[in-house]
C-alpha cells in the first residue's frame, strides 16, 4: 500500500524533530561533561593531597629512629611522620578516650616532650564520665609513628590537657606524640584508596580529552 502525501509529509516532519532533539541532546552531552569531567579530576587531586601525609608514612623507612631512654633523650634525632622508638617512665596522669570498642591511654614520658598513645593495660579500667585512673607506672619502650604536635591535631586538646599537668617537658616549646602500632607499609588499604583515586582521575582526563576533541572533529 502506498503512503498518503500528507502522511509521508508527517513522518518527515516527525524524523526532523527527532532529529533536531537528538543534536540539542548531543550538545548539552558535550557542554556538561567537561564540567563534570573538570570537577571529577579537581576532586580526586584534591583527596589525594589530603593523604600527602599518609602515603610519605607508608613508604618511610620501617627502621625505627631510636629517642633514646629516660635520662639520655636523643632530641637530635627527632623527625616527624617517621617510624620511632623510646624508652621511658610514664607519668603519674594520663588522658583516656574510646575508640570504637578499643579504650586507649594517652600517657606522658617524665622529663620529656613525648606523649605516647597505647592500649589501655589491666587495671587501666576508665568509665566515661568519672575520674580516669592513673596509668600503669611501670617504665617501658615502644615503638610507633611519630608527630610533632603540629602534625597531630587530632590529639591538640589532649597534648594541652598533658601539658598543662606539667610532667612532661616541651623541647622547644613542642610536644611529640607516638602512635603505639603503626608502621610503615603496613596501610594498604589506604594505598588501594590512592590508587582508586587516581585511576579516577586519570579516567576523567581521558573523558575530558574526548570531550573537548569531539566537536572539533565533528566540524
Amino acid at each position: 500500500m502506498n503512503e498518503s502525501p500528507s502522511s509521508s509529509l508527517a513522518q518527515a516532519e516527525r524524523d526532523a524533530r527527532i532529529a533536531e532533539l537528538e543534536s540539542r541532546l548531543a550538545r548539552r552531552r558535550v557542554g556538561v561533561r567537561p564540567l563534570a569531567s573538570g570537577v571529577g579530576i579537581l576532586v580526586s587531586l584534591a583527596l589525594l593531597v589530603m593523604q600527602r601525609r599518609e602515603l610519605e608514612y607508608f613508604f618511610s623507612s620501617p627502621v625505627p629512629l631510636t629517642l633514646g631512654v629516660e635520662g639520655d633523650y636523643r632530641f637530635d634525632a627527632l623527625a616527624s611522620n617517621r617510624y620511632a622508638q623510646v624508652h621511658g617512665v610514664p607519668t603519674a596522669r594520663g588522658a583516656y578516650e574510646q575508640d570504637g570498642s578499643a579504650l586507649l591511654v594517652l600517657v606522658g614520658l617524665r622529663e620529656s616532650p613525648f606523649v605516647v598513645r597505647r592500649p589501655a593495660l589491666p587495671g587501666e579500667d576508665w568509665v566515661p564520665g568519672r575520674p580516669p585512673p592513673p596509668p600503669d607506672s611501670r617504665p617501658f619502650g615502644i615503638r610507633g609513628r611519630l608527630l610533632s604536635e603540629e602534625d597531630a591535631p587530632r590529639y591538640r586538646d589532649a597534648l594541652a590537657l598533658l601539658r598543662n599537668m606539667g610532667e612532661v617537658q616541651p623541647h622547644e616549646g613542642r610536644l611529640w606524640l607516638l602512635i603505639e602500632g603503626e608502621r610503615p607499609g603496613e596501610d594498604r588499604g589506604r594505598i588501594l584508596t590512592c590508587l582508586a583515586l587516581l585511576a579516577f582521575a586519570v579516567l576523567n582526563a581521558v573523558l575530558l580529552y574526548k570531550a573537548l576533541k569531539g566537536p572539533a572533529g565533528a566540524a
